[in-house]
C-alpha cells in the first residue's frame, strides 16, 4: 500500500463499480487499462479484484493466493481491508487480489445479515482517508451477491458493453438493476458513471449501429470514446502489463488514454489537462520510482 500521506487539498476519493453480469465484454481489461491511465495522470488508485477468476489479479502481475483478498473479511463482515492491500509492480498503483474462495461467498453468508452492504463497510474507512483518487471494483460477470456488494460499496457504476447486439440485452438488465437498487433504497445515489463500447470495429454496420442504438436510449451516458478490437490489449494480460506499458503506442493504448481524459473531464477533475495536453510519463512509473 502508498505509505505516503494523502495531500490535505485531495478531493473525495470516488469508488467505481465496473460491472456487467455478461461475460467477455471487456470489464477487467476496461478497469487494468483505465486505472493505469489515470495513474499515468498521478492520481492514486486501488483496483479491488472481486472476481473469483482473479483475472485482474494476474493481469497486472500479481500472484494469484489464497487468502490475500477480501474474501474472509467479507466473510466475516469486519476487519481492516488496508491489510489486504497490496502494490502491484506500478507507483501509486495498489490492488486488492482476488481469489477462488470468493466463488463461495454466495453460500457462506445465505443466512447473514448485512450480506448486501458488506464491503461497502470495508471500503468506508479506506475512501474516508482519501488517500486514492478513486477506487476501482472489478465485477464478477453476474447479477450475484458479489456484484450487488459492489454496487452498494460504490458512487457509481461503468458499464462496458461489447459492439454486438446482444450486448444490449445485457446492458438493459444491469441499468435494470441500478434502478431497482435506488428504487428499494439499498443504494439511492448510485449513478451510472457512464457506458464504455468496447471491442469496436468501425469496419462493421453492426458496431455502428449498436452504438447508434446506445447513444439514442442512453445520450450523453455514453462515452464519446470507442474501445476497438486490438490484438495488443489481448496480449497485454498475459505479460502480467496493462496496455500502456505492454505497448504505449497501440491503439488500445491510445483509447484507454482518452477514456482516462474523458473520465476526468466529466469528473471536473483539472487532471485531464487541456486537448492537446500529453500524459507526464509514458505509463505507470515502476514501484520503486518516486510517487
Amino acid at each position: 500500500m502508498t505509505d505516503s500521506p494523502p495531500p490535505a487539498d485531495r478531493p473525495p476519493t470516488r469508488i467505481m463499480a465496473v460491472a456487467n453480469q455478461k461475460g467477455g465484454v471487456g470489464k477487467t481489461t476496461t478497469a487494468i487499462n483505465l486505472a493505469a491511465c489515470l495513474v499515468e495522470r498521478r492520481k492514486h488508485v486501488l483496483l479491488v479484484d472481486l472476481d473469483p477468476q482473479a483475472n485482474a489479479t494476474s493481469g497486472l502481475g500479481v500472484e494469484k493466493s489464497a487468502g490475500h483478498g477480501v474474501y474472509e473479511l467479507l466473510r466475516q463482515g469486519a476487519g481492516d481491508l488496508t491489510a489486504v492491500i497490496q502494490p502491484t509492480p506500478y507507483a501509486r498503483y495498489d490492488l486488492i487480489a482476488g481469489e477462488l474462495d470468493l466463488a463461495g461467498l454466495e453460500v457462506d453468508l445465505a443466512q447473514a445479515d448485512r450480506k448486501l452492504s458488506r464491503l461497502k463497510s470495508l471500503l468506508a474507512p479506506v475512501a474516508a482517508a482519501r488517500r486514492y483518487d478513486y477506487i476501482f471494483i472489478d465485477c464478477p460477470p453476474s447479477l450475484g451477491l458479489l456484484t450487488v456488494n459492489a454496487l452498494v460499496a460504490a458512487h457509481s457504476v461503468l458499464i462496458p458493453i461489447q459492439c454486438e447486439y446482444y450486448a444490449l440485452e445485457g446492458l438493459s438488465t444491469i441499468t435494470r438493476i441500478v434502478e431497482r437498487l435506488r428504487a428499494e433504497d439499498a443504494h439511492p445515489d448510485l449513478e451510472i458513471e457512464g457506458i464504455i463500447m468496447t471491442m469496436y470495429d468501425g469496419r462493421t454496420n453492426l458496431a455502428q449501429q449498436v452504438v447508434a442504438e446506445v447513444r439514442q436510449h442512453f445520450g450523453d451516458r455514453l462515452f464519446e470514446t470507442l474501445v476497438p478490437r486490438n490484438v495488443r490489449l489481448g496480449e497485454a494480460p498475459s505479460y502480467g502489463k496493462p496496455v500502456i506499458v505492454y505497448d504505449r503506442n497501440c491503439v488500445g493504448a491510445q483509447a484507454y488514454r482518452l477514456l482516462a481524459r474523458e473520465l476526468l473531464r466529466r469528473r471536473r477533475d483539472p487532471a485531464a489537462g487541456p486537448e492537446s495536453a500529453e500524459p507526464e510519463s509514458a505509463g505507470p512509473e515502476s514501484a520503486s520510482a518516486p510517487a
